[in-house]
């Protein structure tokens, strides 16, 4: 296969990590966002969802538009417009005009997710597409160590936005100039979005990988601001530590990636994923209030499982759905998790104010166990 290949691996890649810098930046900044717009802790939990809003309703929608049209135009067109609602965001006067922008940064944003995973589906063979995918989705933890270290030392608001904006209109360029489409001689039909719709192992696979996102949210949203306030952690010296788990994050998504190409399956390290999840959150809300020398490892342990699975799902359900229909399956796949991710940051808030931090990460902890054994009857 040709070697342009890796090009468009690397564009891809970039793309992805400049609408990452969005989801991991904006809790970077939490403190400062909660300052600035005087928010409660719930408020700032329908703030963190706003993006997952965004994302629901276009997943799916720019998914098929890249089977129809190809990866290089819905990639650059998403991410400009990305990048354009982040600058914006900046300017916001109040918190329903910061919240409007930032879902629609994540509607348009979310092109990137089908388009750049679909070109490298179609770029690399099975034998290489776990390895290819895990470079791909490190994308996220890339753009995370970005913005953790480099957000909060600008500090305020204007200027992370500012930050965020441009470096996804850079990677919106770069994914245009650099992503070729590859013809595959298949073609999308209309009978793909039903066939996506009623595949009930696709349905199983989106969800129960899925609610792996609450131990994940539980860590990358919220672990800067429990250390703040908890802890009394500065917000730079918090945010080392959500770096820190991006780093580890990024190092599991390449590895368990290409492990599933030895294997030649997806799910059994997708399974054990969820539980090593599990088993490190929990442990890490037992030791929540303990020395901090045994606290902080296992935060950013449980943080790299947390974020580790996802390529291995995202491959899971391109491969489920053939080459034709990749793209519906992945932005269905995607879809799943932004209506997943809504509940997440408000919920894990609600439990937080209600009950406390200890509680909230023990229940988060659940949610990946649940999934792996939803995945058990599935093979592959």
């Amino acid at each position: 296969m040709s070697r342009y290949r890796w090009v468009v691996l690397a564009a891809g890649t970039f793309a992805q990590a400049s609408f990452a810098a969005m989801g991991i930046g904006i809790p970077a900044i939490a403190p400062a966002l909660r300052e600035h717009y005087d928010l409660s802790l719930p408020q700032l939990g329908v703030v963190l969802s706003a993006e997952w809003v965004g994302t629901l309703f276009t997943l799916l929608a720019w998914g098929l538009l890249a089977d129809r049209i190809g990866e290089r135009r819905v990639l650059g067109a998403g991410l400009a417009g990305c990048g354009l609602f982040l600058i914006a965001a900046g300017f916001a006067p109040n918190v329903p005009t910061l919240t409007l922008l930032l879902g629609a940064a994540g509607a348009a944003g979310a092109a990137t997710n089908s388009a750049s995973g679909r070109a490298v589906m179609h770029w690399f063979d099975a034998d290489e597409r776990g390895f290819a995918l895990g470079i791909r989705q490190s994308a996220v933890p890339v753009g995370g160590i970005v913005a953790a270290l480099v957000l909060p030392a600008l500090g305020g608001v204007r200027g992370p936005f500012a930050f965020m904006g441009a470096f996804c209109l850079v990677g919106a360029l770069a994914g245009f100039l650099l992503v070729r489409d590859r013809h595959v001689e298949e073609t999308v039909h209309g009978e793909d979005v039903p066939w996506t719709l009623r595949d009930r192992r696709l349905w199983r696979l989106c969800f129960g990988s899925g609610i792996y996102l609450f131990a994940q949210v539980a860590v990358m949203s919220y672990v800067v601001l429990f250390l703040h306030d908890a802890r009394h952690w500065s917000n730079a010296s918090a945010a080392l530590v959500l770096a820190a788990v991006q780093v580890l994050a990024l190092a599991l998504r390449i590895g368990v990636g290409r492990w599933s190409d030895v294997l030649g399956a997806r799910l059994p390290p997708l399974r054990q994923l969820g539980v090593a999840s599990f088993a490190t959150l929990a442990l890490a809300a037992v030791v929540l209030h303990g020395p901090g020398v045994v606290l902080v490892p296992l935060l950013v342990v449980a943080g790299g499982f947390g974020m580790a699975w996802n390529g291995l799902a995202f491959t899971a359900a391109a491969e489920l759905a053939g080459a034709r229909r990749s793209g519906a399956a992945i932005g269905f796949q995607q879809t799943v998790l932004s209506a997943l991710g809504i509940s997440a940051p408000i919920g894990f808030a609600a439990v937080v104010s209600a009950g406390s931090w200890r509680t909230a990460y023990a229940l988060a902890a659940l949610f990946p166990l649940a999934g792996a054994l939803l995945l058990r009857p599935l093979r592959g």
